[in-house]
C-alpha cells in the first residue's frame, strides 16, 4: 500500500496516478472523507488536551493554596473521560482510512507509458524469428489431442471446464519444462529453490495485494475458519516468508525462485479463451521473487525480465517484451514488462511471463524492512517478481512452434535431456 502521510500530504499526486491508470477518484474519495472526521475530531482533542492542561495547573496551584479544588478535579475528569473517548473513535477511523488505503493502487513509475488498455503497451525488444510452414498450423489443443497428450474431455468430467489432463508424453513434457526452469534459475542465475505451501492465510494474500480488492478471482475455504486460500501463483507464500520481519543489509538483494500448481477462478474472463492451455483454474508455474534495497530496484527488475526471456532464449521460442502502459499495468505493481510469446496458429503474441517491480507497495503492507550499517532506523525494502515462466504457456507454444506436418512436435535441444526423447510421436 501507499505511505499512508505521502497520500495525506500528497493527495494531489495520488489523484494524477489514478488519473494516468484511467480510475476514477472515487477509489480516494472515502479516505478523504475519513481523514477530514479524523482532522476535525483530533482538533478538538488538541483543544481539549490544551484544557486538560490548563486545569491541571489550575488544581496544582489551589492545592499549593490549600483551597478547594473539588470542582475543578471534576471538571478536569469529564474532559479526560472525554478524550479518551474521542482516542478510541480517532483510533478507529485511523483503522478505517488504513483499510481504505488497501485499495487505492500503486503510483506508476515515471518511465512507464501512459494509456488505456493494452493498444498503448510500448514494444521493448523483439527476438527470434517466427517459424514457417508449408502447411497450415495447428492450435494447440488439436495437437495435444490428435497426440493423445492432452486430454480436456476426461479433466471436464473430472473438474470441469478450464481443466486439463496431460498424459504420457505431455506429462512428461511439463515435468521437464519445470526441472528445466529450475536448474536454470538456481544453478545459472543465483536464485535459491523454495516449494512453499499452496494454502494460504488472509493476511498473506493481503500482503502481496491480492486482497482485499481481488477476492472474487480467488478459490477460498469457505467451510474453514482461518480463512484459508488456494494461491494464485508463488509470489504471495514467497513474498511473505519474510512478512513482518527486519532483514539484513547484507543479505540483500535476495532471489527465491519457485515451482507450485497455481489456482485462479479467472472471474470475468467468461467466454475468453475456453479452449486450450490459456487460461486454466490450475495450472503450473515457475515463480521468480527478489528483496532488494531501493536503489537496486529497477536494475534488478532489469536482471530479472533477462532471467525469464532466457528460458524463452533456450527454448528457441520466438517473442518480445512489452512495457505495459499504466491503464493496462497490476494494481500492485509501479512498472512491468511483459514477456509474450509467439503463437503461430493464432497469428500473436500471447503473454507468458509478467515481471513487476512493487517497489515498497507490498513490503509495507507485509511490513518486510531492512536495517543500513551505522543508520538508525529502518527501511522497506522493494520487492519484484515475475513468471520464469508459465509451465502450460511455455508447453502449447513448444506444441504450435514445433509441430510438424504428421503431427508429430519435435522437442527443443535444451530439453531433450529431461524428456530421453527429441520427438513426439502419435503412437
Amino acid at each position: 500500500m501507499l505511505d499512508i502521510r505521502f497520500v495525506r500530504e500528497n493527495t494531489d499526486k495520488v489523484i494524477e496516478a489514478l488519473k494516468k491508470r484511467g480510475q476514477k477518484n472515487e477509489i480516494l474519495n472515502k479516505f478523504l472523507e475519513i481523514e477530514r472526521e479524523r482532522r476535525d475530531l483530533m482538533r478538538i482533542v488538541e483543544e481539549q488536551r490544551q484544557l486538560r492542561n490548563k486545569l491541571s495547573q489550575e488544581i496544582g496551584q489551589l492545592k499549593k493554596e490549600g483551597r478547594e479544588a473539588a470542582g475543578i478535579l471534576s471538571e478536569a475528569k469529564s474532559v479526560s473521560d472525554q478524550i479518551t473517548a474521542k482516542e478510541e473513535i480517532l483510533r478507529v477511523l485511523e483503522d478505517k482510512a488504513k483499510q481504505e488505503l488497501l485499495l487505492i493502487p500503486n503510483i506508476p513509475h515515471e518511465s512507464v507509458p501512459i494509456g488505456k488498455d493494452d493498444a498503448d503497451n510500448i514494444e521493448i525488444r523483439v527476438w527470434g524469428d517466427k517459424p514457417q510452414f508449408s502447411f497450415e498450423p495447428k492450435n494447440h489443443w488439436d495437437i495435444g489431442e490428435n497426440l493423445g497428450i492432452l486430454d480436456f474431455e476426461r479433466a471436464g468430467k473430472i473438474a470441469g471446464a478450464r481443466f486439463v489432463i496431460l498424459k504420457g508424453a505431455g506429462a512428461r513434457l511439463e515435468r521437464a519444462l519445470i526441472n528445466f526452469m529450475l536448474n536454470l534459475h538456481t544453478k545459472e542465475h543465483g536464485y535459491t529453490e523454495i516449494f512453499p505451501p499452496l494454502l494460504v492465510n488472509r493476511e498473506a494474500m493481503t500482503g502481496t495485494g491480492q486482497l482485499p480488492k481481488f477476492e472474487e478471482d480467488l478459490f477460498k475455504l469457505t467451510d474453514d475458519t482461518k480463512g484459508f486460500f488456494l494461491i494464485p501463483t508463488a509470489e504471495v507464500p514467497v513474498t511473505n516468508m519474510h512478512r513482518e520481519e527486519i532483514l539484513d543489509e547484507d543479505n540483500l538483494p535476495i532471489y527465491y525462485t519457485a515451482y507450485t500448481p497455481c489456482f485462479r477462478r479467472e472471474a470475468g474472463s467468461y467466454g475468453k479463451d475456453t479452449r486450450g492451455l490459456i487460461r486454466q483454474h490450475q495450472f503450473n508455474k515457475v515463480e521468480l521473487v527478489k528483496f532488494t534495497k531501493p536503489e537496486d530496484s529497477y536494475n534488478e527488475l532489469e536482471s530479472l525480465t533477462g532471467n525469464a526471456e532466457e528460458i524463452l532464449k533456450r527454448l528457441n521460442l520466438p517473442y518480445r517484451v512489452a512495457a505495459l502502459c499504466t491503464g493496462d499495468m497490476g494494481f500492485s505493481a509501479a512498472k512491468t514488462y511483459d514477456l509474450e510469446v509467439w503463437f503461430p496458429a493464432q497469428g500473436k503474441y500471447r503473454e507468458i511471463s509478467s515481471c513487476s517491480d512493487f517497489e515498497d507497495f507490498q513490503a509495507r503492507r507485509a511490513d518486510i524492512r531492512f536495517k543500513r550499517k551505522g543508520k538508525k532506523g529502518t527501511e522497506f525494502v522493494h520487492t519484484i517478481n515475475g513468471s520464469g515462466l508459465a509451465v502450460g504457456r511455455t508447453l502449447a507454444a513448444i506444441l504450435e512452434n514445433f509441430q510438424q506436418e504428421d503431427g508429430s512436435v519435435i522437442i527443443p535441444d535444451a530439453l531433450r535431456h529431461f524428456m530421453g526423447t527429441d520427438m513426439i510421436s502419435k503412437k
